[in-house]
């Protein structure tokens, strides 16, 4: 027999953006929600993360509206001194289980289903006992998955193995009791970077790291995304300054790097990946160390001694621990509206920032009962991969914002939450930088937009290749 879960909302995902949906929903309407997980606990892929992962944007981008990742301040020591905090990934899935134990369940309004999987007709069932429940007819579906990214101690390697080679996934670093010749680094992105700083910060000498990458990629100076108003809000103004000059999508970027907004690792390479994390300075100058950089397409397939590529083959230390960073942190599924007949599909709103973009669903949809008003209001905005993608990205965010900013009561919320990169706290508005950062901004910002909606031409963002980042 299969039991009723008494709901009006089930949210299928407690990572990130199911998490952000759910507290923002309940702070404003009163209604009960499911929420469905098929792993242990809350909190998503960072309960599966390797263990020396850090959040690349500030803390006080993440996490859901009500509270606050971390404790609100900038570091005192180390490289990024003066940056903000970022939380490690240990803090971020212990500040999820408390965000779950005191405030969700305690609200009453939330029913938490860990272990769980959504097996469609609005049935749930147990991973653990085999137990079917559902949910009523009434009850809306929440896709909190749509986005959801991979991880490589969850994903197999996109290239063959050989017997006798070595192949592991980015977590099993910590776990090596025997250091091997050679490490090879496969992918270009977060994961891929974060593999070498650790290693490079355990002495692995930069000359046995051997670096795969398919695409070269553009990343932003993490400086420069920061939860003060006129340093963000001064990036925005950098960024369509630049945009109102550039002659291609190439010169965009080489001009955003002489702004200090965009780095690149290798200067001598023109990058062709735009997903755009952040990066610190220190972590660029330590990158550069690593020079035996192979540049010969995606790895079809590795046998000890050897790496073999979509244009050629390498040859490799016989003990060589080939380390996956291949898997799609990023996905790049159809945009599609946010509020359909079938489900609320939360997607990022304001470009970058997913979370923000949850919890703004959350609110929309707790005080507006018109779906075709909540997807005016709130147009998704997909992810980048490439440069034109990224483009693009900040076109649709940028209207975004101007839709939601134009509801004077959304605009309030939005100026109160810590998660929207752009809000003003009130001890800043009026003050004389951020109104000078404003000017300026609005004085380019007709211009750069204009210019990004040419540069970025009619393609969809988000068409990802085939193979590792």
């Amino acid at each position: 027999m299969t039991g009723i879960v008494d709901a009006d909302y089930l949210v299928v995902g407690a990572g990130a953006m199911g998490m952000a949906f759910t507290d923002a929903l309940i702070d404003h309407a009163d209604v009960r929600v499911a929420l469905v997980d098929r792993r242990h606990g809350v909190g998503g892929h960072w309960l599966g993360a390797y263990p020396f992962v850090r959040l690349h944007q500030a803390s006080a981008f993440y996490g859901v509206a009500s509270t606050l990742l971390g404790g609100g301040r900038a570091q005192e020591r180390g490289p990024e001194a003066g940056l903000h905090e970022r939380a490690t990934a240990a803090e971020i899935c212990t500040y999820y289980d408390r965000v779950l134990v005191d405030r969700l369940l305690p609200s009453g309004k939330v029913q938490f289903f860990p272990n769980t999987e959504y097996v469609a007709d609005r049935q749930l069932v147990s991973c653990i006992s085999g137990e079917r429940l559902a949910v009523p007819p009434e009850c809306r579906i929440v896709d909190a998955r749509y986005l959801a990214p991979t991880i490589p101690a969850e994903t197999p390697p996109p290239f063959g193995v050989a017997e006798g080679a070595r192949v592991a996934p980015v977590n099993d670093l910590v776990r090596l009791t025997e250091a091997p010749r050679q490490y090879v680094i496969v992918g270009a992105g977060k994961t891929a970077t974060d593999a070498c700083i650790w290693l490079l910060a355990r002495g692995v000498d930069p000359q046995a790291i051997c670096w795969v990458r398919p695409r070269d990629a553009w990343m932003l100076d993490r400086a420069v995304v920061q939860p003060d108003p006129s340093v963000f809000l001064g990036m925005a103004a950098d960024v369509m300054e630049a945009a109102g000059a550039a002659q291609s999508l190439d010169d965009l970027f080489l001009r955003l790097e002489d702004a200090g907004i965009m780095v690149r690792i290798d200067r001598s390479v023109t990058p062709t990946m735009a997903k755009a994390p952040t990066l610190g300075r220190w972590e660029l100058e330590k990158l550069r160390t690593i020079e035996d950089v192979v540049r010969l397409g995606h790895l079809r397939f590795v046998e000890k001694g050897r790496l073999t590529l979509a244009g050629g083959s390498v040859a490799v230390a016989e003990d060589a621990l080939v380390v996956h960073c291949a898997a799609s942190g990023l996905q790049y599924p159809p945009r599609v509206p946010i509020w359909r007949p079938s489900a609320v599909t939360l997607q990022p709103i304001r470009a970058g920032f997913p979370c923000f973009g949850a919890a703004l669903a959350g609110y929309v949809e707790a005080t507006r009962a018109d779906d075709a008003e909540k997807n005016l209001l709130c147009p998704p905005t997909p992810y980048a991969n490439t440069l034109a993608d990224w483009v693009n990205m900040n076109v649709m965010g940028t209207r975004a914002t101007a839709s939601f900013g134009s509801a004077a009561d959304i605009a309030a919320w939005a100026g109160s939450v810590a998660l929207n990169p752009a809000r003003i706290p009130a001890g800043r508005v009026g003050s004389q930088e951020v109104d000078d950062v404003l000017t300026r901004l609005t004085a380019h910002l007709p211009t750069g937009l204009a210019r990004l909606v040419e540069l970025g031409g009619s393609g969809r963002p988000g068409e990802a290749p085939s193979g590792s980042g």
